[in-house]
């Protein structure tokens, strides 16, 4: 593909949201999610002109994202522990049951490898297995595997937010 400034406008505005949605599953923090946006975007600039089509743009990006914060992720834990300022902010309204039930779900799976965070991720936005496996580089069939030993491993854990 072209890397003009077109062509990635258009990327972006396609796919802007899958891009988030990759990086709010890596981090809570709301920096941190905007460093991973704006690192994958600098990663799909340098990667445009390499891209070759041989897959859709969609699959594309969600490689990039999820390589990028994978990336991120290992490099943050050969870091010192350091931290986090807390910022006061709640996105969700604790009063409401879904509201609850969907921060307890997003806690779990922040919890999971990060191989695993991204098939569930893909999972969450109703791809199909032949797509994830395109996308993390594995057959439909250990999609479907992983997926099993991950919800497996998602019932199991245990609720209290310090494990």
């Amino acid at each position: 593909m072209e890397k003009t400034e077109a062509n990635f406008k258009k990327i972006l505005h396609d796919h802007k949201s899958t891009i988030y949605s990759v990086c709010y599953m890596f981090s809570k923090e709301h920096d941190e999610v905007e460093d991973l946006f704006q690192e994958t975007l600098i990663n799909m600039w340098n990667g445009l002109d390499k891209f070759e089509q041989r897959s859709g743009i969609g699959t594309w990006v969600w490689r990039i994202a999820l390589n990028t914060c994978i990336t991120s992720d290992r490099k943050k834990k050969r870091r010192v522990d350091t931290v986090p300022l807390s910022l006061d902010r709640d996105f969700l309204d604790d009063n409401n049951v879904e509201n609850r039930q969907v921060k307890l779900l997003h806690r779990r799976i922040s919890r999971l490898q990060p191989f695993d965070r991204a098939i569930v991720l893909l999972w969450l936005e109703n791809m199909s297995y032949d797509d994830i496996a395109a996308i993390v580089g594995i057959t439909a069939k250990a999609v479907g595997v992983r997926l099993v030993r991950i919800r497996e491993q998602l019932k199991q854990m245990n609720d209290n937010p310090s494990n």
